[in-house]
């Protein structure tokens, strides 16, 4: 544990992310997803790294979720069933806070991201096929005013400035990353 999680706790993290007010977007033509924002105060973001057979953002790190069913009663119910499906997590031991605004990508989905808190210590259980690695993203990264690292590349006929968290075994880019910029800048928020 880093010194700087140890400056978030439960009662914090719920203060500035329960009933957070998020921007919500039209889905338009895009798949509806939404992702779980699963925070555990003592180690951080809990994130996967796909498996590298699968047919959407193979090997990219993620947040645990997917495409809401048709049985899903909401958002949140799907990141939960998502969370449960690829990493094992205990629906139990989260406490659902809020969202955070909403994120369309290029490849065409529309991804609502769940924030929540995990209680207790969650025994993790990666889905075969689905996920090759879970491991968190320290809370002091994310309270960093350093970080993320910005790079910049050429993509479909422009320049664009993107977020890359630093972690010494995966890189965190992309969707993900540009979600867990929006939730460092909660996190950061003057009171």
């Amino acid at each position: 544990m880093d010194q700087s999680s140890a400056l978030m706790d439960e009662a914090e993290l719920r203060r500035r992310l329960a009933g957070r007010a998020a921007r919500s977007q039209a889905a338009g033509t895009a798949r509806v997803a939404a992702v779980l924002v699963a925070i555990e105060p003592r180690r951080g973001v809990w994130l996967t790294r796909r498996a590298a057979n699968l047919a959407h953002h193979a090997g990219q790190v993620a947040l645990p979720g997917g495409s809401l069913d048709p049985s899903d009663p909401s958002h949140e119910a799907a990141a939960l069933r998502e969370a449960e499906e690829e990493i094992g997590l205990d629906p139990v031991s989260v406490e659902i806070l809020g969202r955070l605004d909403d994120y369309i990508i290029a490849t065409g989905f529309h991804i609502t991201p769940i924030t929540a808190l995990v209680h207790g210590q969650p025994r993790f259980a990666a889905s075969p096929g689905e996920v090759a690695a879970i491991f968190p993203l320290g809370l002091g990264d994310l309270l960093n005013p350093a970080l993320p690292e910005w790079r910049r590349a050429h993509w479909r006929g422009g320049t664009r400035d993107f977020p890359v968290w630093p972690h010494p075994d995966h890189v965190i880019w992309g969707a993900t990353a540009w979600i867990l910029f929006r939730l460092a800048e909660a996190l950061r928020a003057p009171e």
